[in-house]
This record gives C-alpha cells, structure tokens and sequence, in this order.
C-alpha cells in the first residue's frame, strides 16, 4: 500500500455544481472509507464556500489510484480546475479521526510548502507529511489546528507556506 495526497482545487463557479454532486461524492468515498487518512474541503476565507476537495489515502497501486482521482463524482462533472496528485509520506502515524488535541476555538488549515528540512512537532498537528513526485521531494502537506492562518503557516515554519482554510469532511 501507499500513501497519496490528492487535491483537487475548485474552478471558478464550481460551487453550484459540486453542491448537486455532493450525495454522490459521498457515495464514492464511501468505498474508501477504511484506507482514508484525511479528507475534507478547502474554503474561502470565510469559510462560507469551497474552494477544493483534499483526500490522503492509502491505496495498493497506479491503477487504484487512477480509479480513485479520475472516477471521482467532483472530477468527472468538470468541478477541477486542476488536480493535484503526490505520493505522501505520513510523519504522524495517524489519522484526522484519532486527532485527540482538538480546541474549540481553533480553525482548521491545510498547509502547503516546497521546505519539507525540519521535522515538525506541535499537538495543534492533525496529519503531515512529505509530498513526492516523479523526480522526488517536492514539498510537505500539513493539516493543522491554529487560532488563524499566520499561526497555522507558523506551526509549518516554512516561508513559503500556501494556507487554506479547511475543514474536516465527509459523514463520519
């Protein structure tokens, strides 16, 4: 099995759409729910709408991973407008569901660098892990719990950190 880190950043007006679809793209993650590691939409800044659809999952090869982007209910209506797909290597051992140091008043962020250095230590970390492509590392994906986005690019200590807002997803 390996691990992938699948994100599929909305189009502009993808809302509507992925709004009808939602039922069905439940359906199908629903096949996966036991090799999901973390799944859930990225949003506006405040977080009224959806920006993208982030999945990391443990599947056994190519072709099950090929199934699992291209067959994908959001990506077949034309809800993308560009999908990205990396091996992940998964630093905290863990799933979104056995995050045990939730606090009320945080947020949730996906956050992205191309300075995967240091090794990362905070209970405010949900799952993170390196990101790889053809040609090797190409960066790290954290999902991490902040007070707001500055603190959560902090806790990745990277300078080049992409922050969205995210949220955990599905029906779980």
């Amino acid at each position: 099995m390996t691990q992938y880190f699948v994100y599929g950043r909305d189009r502009d007006g993808a809302g509507e759409l992925k709004g009808r679809l939602t039922e069905e793209h439940w359906a199908f993650m629903d096949r996966y729910d036991a090799r999901l590691i973390a799944r859930g939409p990225t949003l506006t800044a405040d977080r009224e709408a959806s920006t993208g659809s982030l999945h990391i999952i443990d599947l056994p090869d190519a072709g099950a991973l090929n199934m699992f982007v291209y067959d994908e209910p959001y990506y077949l209506g034309g809800a993308f407008a560009t999908v990205e797909v990396y091996r992940f290597v998964n630093h905290t051992g863990r799933t979104m569901w056995e995050f045990e140091h939730a606090v009320e008043a945080y947020n949730r962020y996906l956050v992205l660098t191309k300075d995967a250095a240091r090794p990362l230590s905070s209970e405010h970390l949900i799952v993170y892990g390196d990101l790889f492509g053809d040609d090797g590392q190409v960066g790290r994906a954290a999902l991490v719990e902040a007070p707001d986005r500055a603190a959560a690019a902090a806790l990745v200590e990277a300078a080049d950190a992409e922050v969205h807002p995210w949220e955990f997803g599905g029906r779980r």
